[in-house]
């Protein structure tokens, strides 16, 4: 694709974001520091004052392990600007692995909610409040109107959400909503970890991530490792995920079949 094409697509896919948007611009995105992913954000990262979705796959959909995981690192960078409130249905958020995954738990806030409605109230209200940089919630599932509801919340103060989909533990699913205000969506699994060259034991924590939806911008898939985990203080001005492999545009390989050893 020439330059030329190129830019003009950019300039279209920011117009069109800005229409979606409600005439506000993104003014401000954050970026993963990997023009691999990066440059098929639109502004070139992850859009702030939105709300994003990230759900999981298998049993991940009753733990929500990865996902959870995941999008702590990838906020991480976000919640140093300010207060991080994380609104849970089961009072199972463990801080100190935040921790040591970088995230800065001097800046949380837990609050756990009765049930599904009283989260996503809590989590509007939350977006709406100053000095709030980013806001996590674990629901089920968002219908398009409390997604509408999440949205302005996030324009009042320029916040940002993220709503982790979580079912209840031996729950049914239940069927998704049809439509979604979310900037963007997320399918996380946990993925083999590698320990360094020459070494034994496990590697840092590998997420294989695909974004399955992005309002103005292109879908791909990654491998992510979580740079420095559980070795180092979290870090300012550098993102604590890095790419590892680029399986953009491309089919995962197939599992191996599991075999009984000895």
């Amino acid at each position: 694709m020439s330059d030329f094409r190129a830019g003009r697509l950019a300039a279209m896919r920011a117009k069109i974001a800005a229409i979606e948007a409600g005439g506000r611009a993104d003014s401000e995105s954050l970026p993963f520091g990997d023009p691999a992913i990066d440059h098929l954000l639109p502004g070139g990262g992850l859009p702030l004052g939105r709300w994003h979705e990230i759900g999981g796959a298998g049993l991940e959909t009753e733990t929500a392990a990865a996902p959870a995981a995941f999008t702590a690192l990838m906020a991480a960078p976000l919640a140093r600007r300010g207060e991080a409130v994380w609104v849970l249905r089961r009072d199972d958020l463990w801080a100190p692995g935040l921790a040591g995954l970088g995230f800065p738990v001097e800046r949380l806030i837990q609050v756990c909610a009765r049930d599904e409605a009283e989260a996503l109230s809590v989590m509007e209200d939350a977006l709406s409040t100053i000095g709030v940089s980013a806001v996590f919630g674990e629901v089920e599932d968002v219908d398009l109107t409390a997604g509408r509801r999440l949205q302005l919340a996030c324009e009042k103060q320029g916040s940002t959400g993220f709503v982790i989909r979580r079912r209840p533990f031996g729950g049914k699913a239940r069927r998704e909503a049809g439509g979604s205000a979310a900037a963007t969506r997320w399918r996380v699994a946990s993925a083999p970890s590698e320990p360094p060259a020459g070494e034994f034991g496990l590697g840092a924590p590998r997420f294989e991530v695909t974004l399955e939806r992005c309002r103005g911008g292109r879908t791909g898939t990654w491998l992510f490792e979580a740079a420095d985990a559980y070795f180092a203080e979290a870090r300012d001005g550098t993102h604590p995920l890095r790419l590892v492999a680029d399986l953009g545009d491309r089919q995962l390989a197939p599992a191996q079949p599991l075999r009984l050893a000895g």
